[in-house]
Order: C-alpha cells, then sequence, then structure tokens
C-alpha cells in the first residue's frame, strides 16, 4: 500500500489546500536547486501548505509558529506521543458513534466544557500526560463542531456550537503517523509572527498566511485568538516582511484581495509595493450561504521572480 501523504489532520478555516498548485508554481528557483535548506511559517493554521513544501523539498530545518496556544499544543503531541493520542481518540471515536443524536449533542457539549474549564489547568511549560488528552479534545472538537471552525469568545473560551454530521471521521491514523513523521525535522513554537525573526536569514524561505483581511463585514473569520487581527496588524506584518526581505531571505505572503468586493481598494497594493503582487482564482471554502462559496481571487505577495 503507497505511503500516506503528510497533510492537515484539522478543518481549518482559510486552509490553503486549493492554492497548494498555485504556490508550487510560484516557489523561488533557489528552492528547488537546494539552497534554501530552512523553512519558516510564522502563522502555521492548519499546515497545508507547511505539510507540501516538507514533504516536497528537502529542507534541513522548519520552524512554525502560532498564537493559538492548543493549536501549537497539539501538533507538539503529534510530534512527540502520536501512538497515545491515536489510542485516546480511537476510544473517543467509539464511544460518540455508539450514541444518538441527542447523545452526542451532550457528549460535545460535555467534552467543549471540560476542554475550556482546564485550559488555564493545563501546564504549557512541561510536556505531561494531560497533553494527549487536551490534544485529543481539540482534535475531537475540531472534527465534531460546525463547520470546523475554531473561534473564541472574549475570555478565550472556545465557543463553536455542535455540528450536526451523520458520521464524523474523528480518528485519522494514517495521517497522524505521517505527519509525525513528517515533524521530524522541525520545531513548533508559541508565538507571534515576529519571532520568528532569529530563524529568518539568507538561507530560508518563508511562507506568510495570516488571519485574512475581511472583504465585508459578514465575512471576518479573525477571531481566531482574543485579539483581532486588524489594519494595524496586517501593517505590523508588511513592516515584519520588508524586514525579512532586507534580511535576504526568499518570502511568500497571501491575502485576501480586497478589489474583489471593491476595485478601489488598494490596501494590499500599497502596503506590499515595490514586490511582486499576483492574483490567483480561489474558491470560499468556509461560508454559511453555500450559494456564496463561489470563485474569488486571492493574491500570493513575493519579493522574487519566480522561477
Amino acid at each position: 500500500m503507497a505511503a500516506t501523504t503528510p497533510r492537515p489532520f484539522l478543518k481549518w478555516a482559510g486552509g490553503k489546500a486549493q492554492l497548494l498548485d498555485a504556490f508550487s508554481a510560484r516557489v523561488p528557483r533557489e528552492l528547488a536547486e537546494g539552497s534554501l535548506p530552512v523553512f519558516v511559517e510564522p502563522f502555521m493554521g492548519g499546515g497545508a501548505v507547511y505539510f507540501h513544501f516538507n514533504s516536497t523539498f528537502a529542507f534541513r530545518e522548519c520552524h512554525l509558529f502560532d498564537i493559538n496556544e492548543d493549536l501549537v499544543l497539539t501538533y507538539t503531541v503529534v510530534k512527540n506521543d502520536v501512538s497515545a493520542l491515536i489510542e485516546y481518540l480511537r476510544d473517543v471515536e467509539e464511544e460518540f458513534l455508539a450514541k444518538g443524536d441527542t447523545g452526542r449533542r451532550e457528549y460535545y457539549y460535555a467534552v467543549r466544557d471540560a476542554f475550556n474549564r482546564r485550559k488555564k489547568e493545563t501546564d504549557r511549560a512541561g510536556y505531561g500526560d494531560a497533553w494527549v488528552e487536551r490534544a485529543g479534545q481539540f482534535i475531537f472538537l475540531n472534527r465534531t463542531c460546525f463547520n470546523g471552525l475554531y473561534r473564541v469568545n472574549s475570555r478565550g473560551e472556545f465557543n463553536v456550537p455542535f455540528g450536526r454530521y451523520r458520521s464524523p471521521k474523528i480518528l485519522h491514523e494514517e495521517v497522524l503517523l505521517a505527519d509525525s513523521l513528517a515533524f521530524r525535522n522541525t520545531t513548533i513554537h508559541l508565538g507571534d509572527f515576529t519571532q520568528a525573526e532569529p530563524y529568518i536569514r539568507e538561507d530560508t524561505f518563508v511562507y506568510f498566511d495570516p488571519p485574512y483581511r475581511p472583504l465585508n463585514r459578514t465575512s471576518s473569520f479573525t477571531q481566531y485568538s482574543k485579539n483581532r487581527f486588524s489594519d494595524e496588524e496586517q501593517k505590523r506584518l508588511g513592516a515584519f516582511y520588508a524586514h525579512c526581505d532586507a534580511k535576504g531571505a526568499k518570502l511568500m505572503l497571501s491575502n485576501s484581495d480586497p478589489r474583489n468586493v471593491n476595485p478601489d481598494d488598494r490596501f494590499f497594493d500599497d502596503l506590499y509595493a515595490g514586490y511582486r503582487i499576483d492574483r490567483v482564482p480561489a474558491r470560499r471554502a468556509i461560508n454559511c450561504d453555500g450559494a456564496k462559496r463561489g470563485e474569488i481571487r486571492e493574491i500570493i505577495v513575493m519579493n522574487y521572480h519566480p522561477a
């Protein structure tokens, strides 16, 4: 049987699986030649781009960053203790799927309440058995919540409602095993995107996937943490992009294209003036109205001419 290719084991708003071909067609020449042995991703998210690039190119080392504490915890467990995580998820999946509709709903909210209640109790400085359970709860909630969203309230509590799936797949054992192997050359960091700076140098390829700038008031999925990623944050990222460019790294960044809805909105054209900006077709991955999941454009910003 063919080996499973590493890929995301989580549903994730804004996941980039559909744009992998567009990204691959725009990598720098030096990456294909092997002279960029370091990969850095300051916004890990669902990891589609990381898993794809780390499977395609022979990186010596990868560094992943995210501000979502439980996402970082979960990836760390997949790297360090995937067998225990698989065993936990197998038990949870069997117990959950054996229940009827009402029982599943009650089970979901019981797990969500426990997940939120124990948030402050988790020792994030020291790896322990409790991490496996929390990672398992995180994956269970992700696979069974509405639309696979990650959203928290002002207190940092996960508050996505139950998703009524007929037969959700909670354990993806082969994917978890493949991803655990992929993480062998990878260090996973908890932190703001600027904390990636020490790992970025001339031999580095950096991919930025920040929370997308909403195209309108109803399309925002930026409540990823307690702090929204505002236009000021986008500008702070733009300044960091320029700083990394000055260090000689090769940079790729993706974001929404505000000109989808307002042809005169040049926010990103002005922010990344002087860099190459390609506009590529994409399809909305998440929208409560299926009729609005149509094709739009997204931008890819590069500080090089792709091969």
